[in-house]
């Protein structure tokens, strides 16, 4: 499976520079993976290996003049199939869009490509991003194994070794989830930090995100797409740095229990408080709500983050989705039906008492600035469900959306031999400040 590292990336990207190696070399390892693997993981739902390798040429001859476009030129990356690609098919997940040829790229795959990353293939995504799993994508560490989703193909293509790092897009918990269950990095940013345009949707919880084996490579995505198509309008583009920060340990974290505790496998439970006893034995201060008036009303407020999320996502998808309906309502999965008969049922009110409610889990996160340093919790109720039918319980995961803070799931935990993930939640544009804690965990744990 793909490692996680945070020091040297020598697997994912040698010094080209010093003609070591190049480019080319490297994408010819990852294709020679998924010759090995794709037919068992199922991660890819189209490839431009001619496209790739002219791509990775053009890096190469750059290296060897020494003029590199950007920090992850040569970087060979896969984009989530709900995001327009002028040279592949964009399905979003769903019949209703087979063959789909774009004819542009979205933000991202246009800002990858400015910056001379080789953009290997789409991996797949759930219908329109959302619960339904479109295509049979498997877990890498056990083939009867759900991988999550909604970035599905992107989480497995890395644990595999397909990739080094793939886009993926979260509103509810696809990246933060997925990367959970395959063992591997998974990163949102703060809301708007990257650009979306192009993506199959607009909801106001939409963000892009990295899954991958090294935290070097996610940083340096980041800032490489921020700077050649910036954030989400109106919104400040990443400014988390080219790198991480140095590794640093935190004064205070705070456990967020959130709603999934309830639900989460006695495993799960368990090896996440051995998790905290190690990083206190460290010095480390944990703040649980027992001890603090404010964490116990963050928790409280971020109780029914999931419900309300749901129903905020439902009403903003009215478009396009009850346009689909009517037209192509038998190409449509019984879920989808379902959310767009109760988006049509909610009124205007209905909306903007649910943004009211969302606001207030903001405002109860940022009463503790300053007093604690992120914020710890699971990324998943358990290992991986067996079975392709469900993606898996994102209990865990909204919070981070709601609260539009920066998350990411580390590939810290074990439950009977398969991967669950740490989450570690951060305040709004504190990215930078998320990394240096992140890394001091991959590290300490």
């Amino acid at each position: 499976m793909g490692a996680v590292a945070t020091g040297p990336i020598d697997l994912a990207r040698p010094d080209w520079l010093a003609g070591t190696q190049s480019p080319r070399d490297r994408l010819e390892h990852y294709l020679g993976v998924i010759e090995a693997r794709e037919t068992e993981v199922r991660a890819f739902s189209a490839l431009n290996v001619e496209g790739a390798r002219q791509a990775a040429d053009a890096s190469t001859a750059r290296y060897r003049a020494g003029r590199p476009l950007s920090g992850i030129d040569g970087l060979v990356i896969g984009v989530k199939d709900n995001l327009e690609t002028l040279d592949m098919p964009t399905t979003f997940g769903s019949p209703i869009f087979a063959g789909y040829r774009p004819e542009r790229d979205s933000a991202i795959a246009f800002a990858l490509r400015k910056a001379g990353a080789v953009v290997l293939g789409k991996t797949t995504s759930t219908e329109f991003a959302s619960s339904h799993p479109f295509h049979d994508t498997r877990n890498p560490h056990d083939a009867s194994r759900t991988p999550g989703g909604s970035s599905s193909g992107s989480a497995a293509a890395v644990a595999a070794g397909m990739l080094p790092i793939a886009v993926g897009t979260q509103v509810i918990g696809s990246v933060l989830r997925p990367a959970g269950f395959c063992g591997v990095l998974g990163f949102k940013p703060t809301y708007g930090a990257l650009n979306k345009g192009g993506a199959s949707d607009a909801y106001s919880q939409h963000t892009l995100g990295l899954l991958a084996a090294h935290l070097a490579d996610i940083w340096a995505v980041c800032h490489a797409v921020a700077s050649f198509v910036g954030g989400d309008p109106g919104f400040p583009p990443f400014r988390g740095g080219a790198l991480p920060a140095d590794a640093r340990r935190p004064d205070r974290l705070a456990v967020v229990e959130t709603a999934g505790w309830a639900v989460a496998e006695p495993g799960a439970r368990e090896a996440f408080e051995r998790a905290v006893e190690a990083i206190a034995a460290q010095g480390v201060e944990i703040v649980r709500r027992a001890d603090c008036a404010r964490l116990d009303r963050l928790e409280e407020t971020i109780a029914d983050a999931r419900t309300i999320s749901l129903d905020i996502c439902r009403y903003e998808g009215l478009w396009p989705f009850s346009d689909m309906a009517l037209r192509h309502r038998g190409l449509m999965s019984e879920s989808m039906r379902h959310r767009v008969d109760v988006a049509e049922a909610m009124s205007p009110d209905d909306y903007i008492a649910l943004l009211d409610r969302r606001e207030a889990m903001r405002s109860a996160l940022l009463t503790l600035s300053g007093e604690v340093d992120g914020f710890l919790t699971l990324s998943n109720t358990g290992p991986a469900p067996v079975g392709l039918a469900t993606t898996g319980n994102s209990i865990f995961n909204v919070p981070a959306s709601a609260l539009r803070v920066p998350a990411i799931s580390l590939p810290l935990l074990r439950v009977d031999g398969l991967p669950v993930g740490l989450q570690l939640l951060g305040f709004p544009h504190q990215d930078r400040a998320l990394s240096s804690t992140a890394g001091w965990l991959l590290g300490a744990l």
